[in-house]
Parts: structure tokens; sequence; C-alpha cells
């Protein structure tokens, strides 16, 4: 018979509460892995990414903007345009600085801009397709018709057009990438709505006297859930996308920052076919990137979509 409840306890120190999260969450992405393996390398991206960002300090050789500067001959620093080597194994840019340490940090930025343009733009989006469309009659209406002349302009010329008239930085370059995505993004909620909305627990809910409120934030937004996340790690690929896009063309980011864009943009302008490793290793860090947030938003569409399931 036991006499000291301590003997019982875990001897890890998690309480049992703990341990039951913890293990439904590897049963999951084990699983998860296991039958999408194209969406767990997408996962894999996505998670070396994050780290990248948040550790790019500690990893980065150098900092991105140090310059090799007084090596020189003949007024040309020994530094520049040097390709890959054992001390810059990604080469070094037309002023000397490291490639690697710059693509690094690169990531930071795709890492902030991707984010937050989506959790504003998804949370923002989601929220007025929640309401305009239970509201229904001629607020649905006339919010639609605001969004078809929305989508009339694509996302990426809606972005350009707003940063060339605000002005290009961090926080201007997120504005525009949610302008831009608000109109699609509600069409597709939209539609997930009409149907919840006409289902017969919601009906109930109504029947019993629930506020429109409680009908819409308790009852259809959880059974939207899915549908938004999905959404989200397409926009998380296309606001990375259109980041470095807008700093290609002159219009993001200041140049100061360390963009994969703005690397792209400096290479192009000058030193392809002398240099050609400047253009070619943050082009291959967007698609690896893009890629991974595309295969982890199809492998989760088909995890929480019943149509796909076991597919």
């Amino acid at each position: 018979m036991i006499e000291n409840e301590a003997e019982i306890r875990p001897a890890s120190g998690l309480s049992t509460g703990m341990l039951g999260p913890l293990h439904r969450w590897y049963r999951w992405t084990y699983r998860f892995c296991r039958t999408k393996p194209l969406g767990a390398i997408g996962g894999f991206i996505t998670l070396l990414l994050v780290i990248m960002a948040v550790v790019a300090p500690v990893i980065a050789p150098y900092h991105p903007k140090d310059i090799d500067g007084p090596r020189e001959t003949l007024g040309v620093p020994l530094a520049v345009h040097l390709p890959p080597q054992a001390q810059f194994p990604f080469g070094t840019d037309h002023v000397g600085r490291d490639l690697l340490s710059r693509v690094i940090h690169g990531a930071r930025i795709s890492l902030y801009v991707g984010f937050g343009s989506v959790i504003i733009g998804v949370t923002m989006g989601a929220t007025l397709a929640l309401v305009t469309t239970y509201a229904g009659k001629y607020v649905d209406l006339a919010f639609q018709r605001l969004m078809d002349a929305m989508m009339a302009l694509p996302g990426l010329i809606i972005a350009l057009a707003i940063v060339a008239v605000i002005g290009s930085s961090l926080q201007n370059v997120i504005l525009a990438i949610v302008i831009g995505m608000v109109a699609p993004l509600v069409r597709t909620v939209r539609s997930q709505v009409l149907t919840l909305k006409e289902t017969d627990y919601v009906l109930a809910a109504r029947a019993v006297g629930a506020s429109s409120k409680r009908i819409i934030f308790r009852h259809i937004a959880p059974n939207c859930f899915a549908v938004v996340l999905v959404i989200a790690t397409y926009y998380l690929g296309l606001a990375i996308t259109i980041e470095a896009s807008l700093s290609f063309l002159g219009v993001g980011v200041p140049p100061d920052v360390p963009s994969w864009g703005g690397i792209l943009k400096r290479a192009a302008e000058e030193h392809v076919k002398t240099a050609p490793h400047v253009a070619i290793f943050p082009g291959v860090a967007i698609f690896i990137v893009v890629l991974g947030f595309n295969l982890l938003g199809d492998a989760l569409r088909d995890v929480f979509d019943p149509k796909l399931r076991g597919r």
C-alpha cells in the first residue's frame, strides 16, 4: 500500500495533465510525417527558417554590413566578388560583404514580413468575412462589390502602387501586402461561412436565442479554422515572394537592409555575368522557402479537408 503520494508522481517532474497533450501532439506529428512526407519536408524548411532568423546574429560569420575595405590593390578591394571559398562559403558581393551573412540575416526580413503580413491580413480578412457574410443582404452585397473591385488588380500591382505612394519601409511593405491579400481571402472564407450558416447546429443556436456574436465566434469561426490555416500557409510564401519582388524593383525595404530581393536587385543590375553567385544563393533561398510553405500548405489541406482525407 502506498503511504506517500510523492511515490506515484512522474519521475520526470511533468504533471499527468501535461503528458496527455504532449503525447497526443507527438502522435499527431508522427502520423503527419509518416503519411505526408512532402508536408513534413515543408514543415522542416519552415522550422529551419524560423530558427535561422532567430539565431542569425549568432550563426552568421560576419555582420551583414561589414566591408572588407582596407586591403586594396590599385584601388580595388581584394574581397570584392570573391567566388565561394572556405572563408566566404557563398562568396562576397560588390563591396566585399559576406554573402552568407547577408542571406542569413535576409531570413529575418522574410520571416518578419511574411508572418507579420499574414497574421494581420488573415485575422482582418477572416473577421470581415465572418461578420459581413453572416449579416447578409445589403451589407454582404455592398462589401463583396468592394472586394470585387480590389480583385480586379493583382496583389503585386496593388502592393507596388501603395509602396510607391507611401514610401519604402518594412511597415509599409507589410501594409501593402495585407491590403493586397484581403480580398481573395475574404472571398474564400465567405464561401465557407455561407455553407456553415445554414447548418443545423447554427439554426438550432439561432432558434434558442443565441446572439449573433456568439453564433459567429463560437459556432462558425472554429469550423473555418482549417480553411484559414491552409490559406495562411499559402500567403506566407506569397508574402515573401511579393516582398522580394518589391525589393527587386527598388520600392521595397531600404537598400541598407539585407533582404533577398535587394541582393538580387544589385546582382541583376551589374554583376550577373561576372559574379553569378551573388544572384544564385538568394534566389535559391527564396525558392526553397516558398516551396516549403507550399508543401506544408498542401499537406495541411489534405489533413483538414474531409473530402481529401486518407488520399
